[in-house]
C-alpha cells in the first residue's frame, strides 16, 4: 500500500500567490507528473520504491524542465522525510556542511532527510566528497540533479553510491496536457480567469517549449497576461513566441552530441542531415569560429585528397563568415555542410599521418640517409653529405626510381594507401605505377 502522503514540501516557502504558474502547478503526486512514464508509470521499479518509501540516493540526469526537482520533492513527500535544497551554483562548502549538520540532527531524532543538490555537476571533487560518509551512514538521501553526463562531471566515488536515472525531454503532447490542466485548475492555475484558448494554440506553445514543461507554463502565463478579452489568439502567440530558442548548451553534452551528429552526417554523405545539424547549431548560438574549425577538420579528415577542393571551400566559408557576419555569412556554412556531405570521402591521408606518427614514436631519431643531407660546406661534402644524390628533374620521367628517401630502417615502408574514390582514384593509379617501377629498378620482384 502506498505510504501516507503529507503536505508537499516546498523549495523556499513563498506565499502561494506570489509564485509563478510553473511553481504553483508543480505536481503534488506521481499521477500528476507528465512525461517520464519509463520511470514513474504504474508498476515501474522507481515508482514502486517511491510509493513504498524505500528510497535511495540518486542522480537525476536530464534536460531543463523535465521534472528533476519535482521528483526530488515527491521523494521527500512519499517518504515522510525532511526536504532540504541547495544549489551548486549558489552554495559553497560551508552551505553543504550546514545542510549536513541539519540532516545529522534529523537523523538523531529518527527522521530522514532528502538533500536535493541542484546543478550537482558544478560542485568540485572536494565538495562532492563531503556527501560520501553521510550517504553511506544513511544520514541523507541525496538527490543530485544535473543536465550534464554524470560519467564526465561527477567523481566515481559519488556515482558508486548513487543510482543514475535518466530523464527525457517531455513530449509536446504531454506538455499540452500540463497546459490544459493549468487552464482548468482554479486553485493553483488559471481556471478563475476563464481563458479561451484552443488546442492548436496550446500545441504551438508546447512545441515552442522544446521539451521543457516549466518553460511552457511560463509562456502560457505570459500569454494569459497579454490576452485581450480573455482570449489567447494568434496575435497573442506571435508576441509570446517571438525570438524563442531551442535547447543548446554551448559547453555541455548537447553541444558535443550535435557536433558529433554533424560530423557523422558528413561522413555518411547525408547532405540533408548535415545541413540540419549545422542549422541547429547556428540556431542555438554556436561560436561560428568553432563551427568553422570543426568543418575544416572534416574536410581534411574525412574527405582529404579524394577532393582537395573541400579544404579550400572550408577556408573560404570561414573567411566569408568573418567578412559578412550573421545572418548573411551563415549561408556559407550551410553550403559548406552540403558540399562536405556530397564530396568523395577518404581518410587515407589521416590514416597515413597516424601511421607515420606511430612509426616516429616507435623508432626514435633515425638518421637521414647520407645522399639526402644538405652539404653547404667542404667538410660536410668530404664526410659524404649529399654524395650520390640524384636530381629527379634530370632523371628520365622526372623521377629517380632507385633513390631511397626513407631512413634505412624503414626502406620500402608504405604509409599512404589512397582509396578508389574521387581524385584519389587517379592518385592511386600513379602511386601504384611508381611503386612498381621503383621495385623493378631495385630488382625487387622482376617484372612486377
Amino acid at each position: 500500500m502506498p505510504r501516507r502522503k503529507t503536505a508537499a514540501p516546498t523549495l523556499f516557502g513563498e506565499p502561494e500567490g506570489l509564485k509563478p504558474l510553473a511553481e504553483r502547478m508543480r505536481p503534488r503526486t506521481l499521477d500528476e507528473v507528465v512525461g517520464q512514464s519509463r520511470l514513474v508509470a504504474e508498476g515501474r521499479p522507481l515508482r514502486r520504491a517511491i510509493e513504498s518509501g524505500r528510497i535511495h540516493s540518486m542522480i537525476l540526469w536530464g534536460p531543463p524542465g523535465c521534472g528533476k526537482t519535482t521528483l526530488a520533492l515527491l521523494l521527500a513527500r512519499y517518504a515522510d522525510a525532511d526536504f532540504k535544497a541547495i544549489s551548486a551554483v549558489l552554495s559553497g562548502l560551508a552551505d553543504v556542511r550546514a545542510a549536513l549538520v541539519e540532516a545529522e540532527a534529523n537523523f538523531g531524532q529518527g527522521k530522514r532527510t532528502v538533500l536535493f543538490v541542484d546543478e550537482v555537476h558544478r560542485f568540485n571533487k572536494a565538495q562532492q566528497d563531503a556527501f560520501l560518509p553521510h550517504i553511506e551512514r544513511g544520514v541523507i538521501i541525496m538527490v543530485g540533479a544535473t543536465t550534464e553526463n554524470p560519467s564526465f562531471e561527477l567523481n566515481s566515488a559519488l556515482l558508486s553510491r548513487c543510482r543514475v536515472h535518466v530523464l527525457e525531454a517531455v513530449s509536446a503532447v504531454d506538455i499540452a496536457a500540463a497546459l490544459r490542466r493549468a487552464l482548468d485548475d482554479s486553485e493553483r492555475g488559471l481556471g478563475t480567469q476563464q481563458l479561451a484558448v484552443d488546442d492548436e494554440a496550446l500545441g504551438l506553445i508546447a512545441q515552442a517549449a522544446d521539451g521543457d514543461v516549466r518553460r511552457a507554463l511560463t509562456l502560457l502565463e505570459i500569454a494569459a497576461e497579454l490576452a485581450e478579452d480573455g482570449r489567447i489568439d494568434e496575435a497573442t502567440l506571435t508576441q509570446v513566441l517571438a525570438d524563442r530558442t531551442r535547447r543548446f548548451d554551448k559547453s555541455g553534452e548537447q553541444f558535443y552530441d550535435q557536433i558529433s551528429a554533424l560530423h557523422k552526417s558528413v561522413r555518411s554523405s547525408d547532405p540533408d542531415a548535415a545541413l540540419y545539424w549545422c542549422t541547429r547549431m547556428l540556431d542555438g548560438g554556436v561560436d561560428p569560429a568553432y563551427l568553422a574549425r570543426r568543418m575544416t577538420r572534416m574536410a581534411i579528415e574525412d574527405i582529404g585528397l579524394a577532393d582537395p577542393r573541400a579544404l579550400t571551400l572550408a577556408l573560404e566559408a570561414w573567411n566569408t563568415y568573418d567578412r559578412l557576419g550573421s545572418p548573411e555569412g551563415e549561408l556559407a556554412f550551410a553550403e559548406l555542410a552540403i558540399y562536405l556531405a556530397i564530396a568523395a570521402k577518404s581518410n587515407a591521408a589521416y590514416m597515413a599521418f597516424n601511421h607515420a606518427k606511430a612509426e616516429v614514436r616507435a623508432n626514435g631519431t633515425l638518421e637521414v640517409p647520407m645522399h639526402l643531407r644538405n652539404a653547404p660546406t667542404k667538410l660536410m661534402k668530404g664526410l659524404g653529405y649529399g654524395k650520390d644524390y640524384q636530381y629527379d628533374h634530370d632523371a628520365e620521367g622526372g623521377v629517380a626510381l632507385d633513390q631511397q628517401c626513407l631512413p634505412d630502417a624503414l626502406a620500402g615502408r608504405v604509409f599512404y594507401a589512397p582509396v578508389p574514390r574521387g581524385l584519389e582514384l587517379k592518385i592511386g593509379e600513379k602511386l601504384t605505377a611508381l611503386r612498381e617501377a621503383r621495385a623493378k629498378a631495385r630488382g625487387e620482384g622482376g617484372d612486377a
